[in-house]
């Protein structure tokens, strides 16, 4: 499985896979395989290496871990009480699969055998489970050991967004549509529709919060013309949330530095940036996998991250995770799940690929019917008066 961490020589910092990253390894080998930067039948004996690999990997409730280590696919404890199933992850890894389930479509022996192998685990997740028994919202994590310890539950506005649309849609453990709007949404209360430097964000926390809460399910959720009891167009509001965090940055950084707070790791640790905790740190994935919303400054954005000091932020596999612009602080690693949007957004800008796939798959079509969602497709690269007036 990839590692969670590369250094810039390609090394690994540890060998810890984090599940979500896996999931969006799974994405990129799509994009390789259709882009011709690898054939067909080396994605496909990749995706099956993996799939033997998370074959060893405990389940809890069909739900993985948040870490597992890369080669043996032990359990590697997340923090003191999340040891068990972490259902975000596992969404993100599902996603994934299903995306490559869609892809692999031709009738060969090998592909038909991956098909069946990533049913098995789609299938096998109880999502249901993770309600605890009642109608209210999914919970991020159970352990066998400290059962609902942990007790998060699975609220929105943030990136699991992707968590409900399975769930809804799951053959055999799908959740009550009331678990999406008293959880999800908690009765309403997701609304936000406030201006921020002249831009409406029709839901979430004031300023949007970090980039990746409207990237990771839209990596394969198409947000254009996707609406629900909540939010007219979905594509509104990832745009509202990129451009709010593109113009904080233009407030506050110059130009040459790009733009872009998420989570990513700092001169302290892995931490989180936003408009409304912002410790100076760039995260090129944010602008870069915004590509499908802000295309002309996020195409802006990779041009100063390709040049800045000199190349200074180009490693191996591209750019390094992160950088302090104030200090000349560069992150020595790359994060699988800081990379892998990068490459799916990209692609979903150029083609619109994974979003294709994903959207046409039975069990996401069916988990939107049954919360209510109603899609329209449009053109990713559309703009809207809103952002237009703003940017002037």
């Amino acid at each position: 499985m990839p590692r969670d961490r590369l250094q810039s020589n390609g090394e690994p910092v540890f060998e810890i896979a984090s599940v979500g990253g896996v999931g969006f390894a799974f994405l990129a080998l799509v994009v390789g395989a259709h882009n011709s930067w690898i054939n067909r039948r080396e994605a496909l004996e990749r995706a099956n290496l993996m799939l033997v690999s998370l074959g060893r990997v405990r389940r809890f409730h069909g739900a993985f871990p948040h870490f597992v280590h890369a080669q043996t696919g032990k359990v590697i404890p997340f923090a003191k009480y999340d040891d068990g199933g972490d259902l975000v992850e596992t969404a993100l890894l599902i996603q994934g699969l299903i995306c490559a389930r869609e892809y692999f479509s031709e009738a060969t022996d090998a592909e038909c055998l991956l098909r069946a192998a990533i049913d098995k685990i789609v299938q096998g997740v109880e999502w249901d489970w993770y309600t605890k028994g009642q109608k209210g919202p999914l919970w991020w994590h159970w352990s066998p050991r400290h059962a609902w310890t942990v007790n998060l539950p699975i609220v929105g506005w943030n990136e699991a967004l992707i968590c409900y649309v399975l769930a809804a849609g799951s053959a055999k453990h799908a959740i009550d549509v009331e678990s999406y709007h008293s959880g999800w949404a908690h009765s309403g209360a997701i609304a936000n529709g406030n201006d921020y430097m002249g831009v409406r964000l029709p839901l979430g926390e004031p300023f949007g919060g970090p980039l990746f809460l409207s990237q990771y399910s839209f990596c394969t959720l198409d947000p254009r013309g996707l609406s629900d009891s909540y939010c007219d167009d979905y594509r509104e509001q990832v745009q509202a949330h990129t451009l709010i965090n593109y113009m904080h940055c233009r407030k506050h950084y110059a130009e040459k530095d790009g733009w872009g707070l998420s989570a990513c790791d700092g001169p302290k640790g892995y931490s989180v940036n936003s408009p409304t905790s912002d410790s100076g740190v760039i995260a090129p994935t944010a602008a870069l996998s915004s590509m499908p919303f802000l295309p002309v400054q996020a195409s802006e954005a990779a041009r100063h991250f390709m040049a800045w000091n000199g190349g200074g932020l180009v490693g191996r596999f591209g750019l390094m995770d992160s950088f302090e612009p104030s200090s000349g602080w560069v992150s020595k690693t790359h994060l699988a799940i800081d990379q892998g949007p990068v490459v799916a957004m990209m692609e979903n800008h150029r083609s619109g690929l994974l979003w294709k796939l994903f959207m046409n798959a039975p069990e996401v079509r069916l988990g939107l019917k049954r919360l209510g969602f109603q899609t329209k497709a449009g053109d990713a690269r559309a703009g809207h008066p809103i952002f237009t007036s703003a940017l002037a």
